[in-house]
């Protein structure tokens, strides 16, 4: 393969890993309108840690840095709760 075959692979999963972000974001929203009917609060410290905890074993066993996927992750969830927010005061909205 050469470097623009290689570079293009990379391009087409990049694509991906948007779209699945996309797609969490997206979910994110429905949790948020979950919690804001049944009076839960956005951020979860128990479910950050059990995330945090399962994609480290994850990025262990697929032999990539643990701390820099947590790293990711810690992101991932912050724009989850920020979107869960952004949703709540929309909710909330007159």
């Amino acid at each position: 393969m050469s470097l623009e075959q290689v570079r293009s692979e990379i391009s087409r999963v990049d694509a991906g890993i948007i779209r699945l972000i996309a797609e969490r974001q997206e979910l994110a929203d429905r949790v948020a309108h979950i919690k804001t009917k049944n009076g839960i609060a956005i951020h979860d410290e128990k479910r950050t840690a059990e995330v945090l905890s399962s994609v480290f074993d994850q990025a262990v066993e697929r032999k990539i840095n643990p701390v820099a996927v947590q790293k990711v992750f810690e992101i991932l969830i912050a724009m989850s709760e920020e979107r869960q927010k952004e949703f709540t005061d929309e909710e909330n909205l007159p």
